[in-house]
C-alpha cells in the first residue's frame, strides 16, 4: 500500500513560481512511475507531467515552464512551476503507477495504482 500526500499549493501572482511536492509512504516508491494531473473548476482532469525511469513527459501547455523530478531517497516527487498563468489554476494531484511505460491511456489517468488527495494552486492575474 502506498499513500500519496501533496503539498506546496497556494496563491501566487501570474508570473510567479511554486514547487509542489508529493510525499509517498512505502518502501517501493522507486518502482513506480509518478505523474501529476490537475483539475480546474468546471473542467475535466488533465495530465500535466510524468516521470518514469528517468524519462519525463509534459503536457504541451506546461513545457518549458514546469519541471518534474523525484528523489527516491526521500520518497518524494516534485513539480517546479515557473511563469505561472491564471489558466494553471487547479487542484493538482499526484498519482503512481506500476505501468512500465507512459502511454496515451496513462496520460488520461487509466491504470493508476494510487492517487493523492490534491493541493490547490491559484494563480491571480
Amino acid at each position: 500500500q502506498v499513500q500519496l500526500v501533496e503539498s506546496g499549493g497556494g496563491l501566487v501572482q501570474a508570473g510567479g513560481s511554486l514547487r509542489l511536492s508529493c510525499a509517498a509512504s512505502g518502501r517501493t516508491f522507486s518502482s513506480y512511475a509518478m505523474l501529476w494531473f490537475r483539475q480546474a473548476p468546471g473542467k475535466e482532469r488533465e495530465f500535466v507531467a510524468a516521470i518514469s525511469w528517468g524519462t519525463t513527459y509534459y503536457q504541451d501547455s506546461v513545457k518549458g515552464r514546469f519541471t518534474i523530478s523525484r528523489d527516491n531517497a526521500k520518497n518524494t516527487m516534485y513539480l517546479q512551476m515557473n511563469s505561472l498563468k491564471p489558466e494553471d489554476t487547479a487542484v493538482y494531484y499526484c498519482a503512481a503507477t506500476l505501468q512500465s511505460s507512459i502511454t496515451i491511456a496513462t496520460m488520461r489517468g487509466y491504470g493508476m495504482d494510487y492517487w493523492g488527495k490534491g493541493t490547490l494552486v491559484t494563480v491571480s492575474s
